[in-house]
């Protein structure tokens, strides 16, 4: 357990508050005015402060650069109905920024400076969150390293830093989505679990392709045999089959989503069966065509919940039931909303107050 963190605090001298339109946010384009950072040398970490949000120098020798160790996270601030601030599931980020980082070869955070740090930051930076519905104060805490060295090892020193920014919905209409045959996102053995950059990057030309199609998201698939449903691009995938609720297993391969665990824990209170498994494409699109598929959406910090339209496969569009109807997904959206915004009891401790 770590006391208080002792933070230093350099306020900006001109904030861009006031000239901020809150009525326009588009995602991840606005940030707050101040940023965490902290170092990691000799082994240990240390220079925790809070600066001014602003551009950072660094040796084009710095390593990150040129072998890509580099992770980040994603967790959101709620205002809620009293004024009150909220950071959701803090310690679940935590959690998962340390797997990230011993996957890639990099130090471990400890969780109390992960969460101190994050909520020191936000409670700066209050002002900054919106209070419309469906609004919220995105965080991007994030490590990668420092050291100006041209060789292929981990590196000494690391950089964490916590950005935020004002943020509406990330998906504004229901996904139109394309079942990925030909590229992967990660393989076995790889990092796919880990929120590394490079996971990012090898994703993009796909996403292209797709867009160019017609299509909003991928539906990664294994990249052994394409036969298998893994992921979104931004978010995990669930479907409601028969009246259970279906999704695949995490893995090497797979992020370990913790709107995901959410979703789920809400479904198991409520008594909806839940299955997590394999799950094959050929069994979502005889699904589909018996129209015993009747819910799929996808669950992320960045995306929420977000329902699916439509599934395309080898040339064929596949349409769900009207996404305005899909009962599972709306009341479990309405739910997570009324636990964030204080409108409804947190039984499961997911709120933490700062």
């Amino acid at each position: 357990m770590i006391d208080t963190l002792d933070i230093k605090i350099t306020r900006t001298s001109g904030s861009r508050l006031q000239e901020t339109d809150f009525t326009d946010l588009p995602f991840g384009k606005i940030f707050s005015d101040h940023m965490f950072v902290a170092d990691y040398e000799d082994g240990e970490w240390k220079n925790f402060q809070i600066l001014p949000y602003g551009d950072l120098s660094f040796s084009p020798g710095i390593s990150v650069l040129h072998y890509g160790q580099a992770f980040f996270e994603g967790l959101k601030a709620y205002k809620q109905e009293d004024g009150k601030v909220v950071i959701f599931r803090p310690y679940k980020n935590a959690e998962r920024f340390n797997l990230s980082a011993q996957r890639m070869c990099m130090p471990e955070l400890p969780e109390e400076i992960f969460v101190q740090s994050i909520a020191a930051l936000v409670d700066l930076d209050r002002e900054w969150i919106p209070s419309a519905a469906n609004h919220s104060l995105y965080i991007r805490p994030f490590m990668f390293a420092t050291d100006p060295y041209l060789g292929v090892q981990p590196s000494k020193t690391y950089k964490y830093i916590v950005l935020t920014g004002p943020v509406g919905a990330y998906f504004s209409k229901p996904l139109k989505v394309k079942i990925e045959t030909k590229y992967s996102r990660s393989s076995e053995g790889g990092f796919g679990f880990a929120k590394a950059a490079g996971n990012y990057a090898g994703s993009l030309l796909p996403a292209q392709e797709a867009l160019k199609e017609g299509f909003d998201q991928l539906i990664w698939t294994d990249s052994r045999d394409h036969a298998y449903v893994e992921e979104l691009g931004a978010a995990n995938v669930v479907f409601m089959i028969d009246g259970t609720i279906v999704t695949p297993s995490t893995r090497d391969t797979i992020l370990k989503g913790i709107t995901r665990d959410t979703v789920l824990t809400l479904a198991r209170k409520w008594n909806v069966p839940v299955e997590e498994r394999r799950v094959s494409v050929a069994e979502v699109i005889e699904n589909l065509k018996s129209g015993k598929l009747t819910e799929a959406f996808g669950v992320g910090t960045a995306a929420t919940i977000t329902p699916i339209a439509s599934i395309g496969f080898e040339g064929q569009l596949y349409e769900l039931p009207d996404p305005s109807k899909a009962e599972f997904s709306i009341k479990a959206l309405n739910t997570l909303n009324e636990i964030r915004y204080g409108l409804a009891a947190d039984e499961f401790e997911w709120n933490y107050s700062v």
